[in-house]
């Protein structure tokens, strides 16, 4: 079976993004285990996640649906990163690193959803 979502760089970035979302938060409290722990790391997979979903449906403008719910995932994540260093679970330069790469991934969304988009007619 060929897997469309391993043909787009924005999703391998969004995998690395996962990566870097759990080896961050494994230095969290244990406390914090089902807490804001588990809702960055489903945050940040559910942005590649989405990325593999729409890529597999057959049509455009789902496409662009699943886009737009990828892009809502990273805000969360954005969101999450903050308050994390803002209690003190994030040194400034881990805070910087993840963020370097939101910013990455951001564009790179944003980029495919316009020019999805644009291919839909929408």
């Amino acid at each position: 079976m060929e897997k469309p979502h391993r043909k787009l760089a924005v999703w391998s970035k969004s995998v690395e993004l996962s990566v870097l979302t759990y080896k961050i938060t494994e230095t969290f409290p244990k406390h914090e285990q089902y807490g804001l722990s588990s809702q960055m790391r489903r945050s940040a997979v559910s942005v590649a996640s989405n990325l593999a979903e729409g890529a597999a449906r057959s049509g455009r403008k789902e496409l662009v649906q699943f886009l737009n719910i990828a892009r809502g995932s990273l805000s969360e994540l954005d969101t999450q990163v903050e308050v994390a260093f803002r209690i003190g679970y994030l040194s400034a330069e881990q805070r910087d690193g993840i963020d370097g790469m939101m910013i990455h991934v951001d564009r790179m969304l944003y980029g495919f959803w316009n020019k999805v988009k644009g291919e839909a007619g929408m």
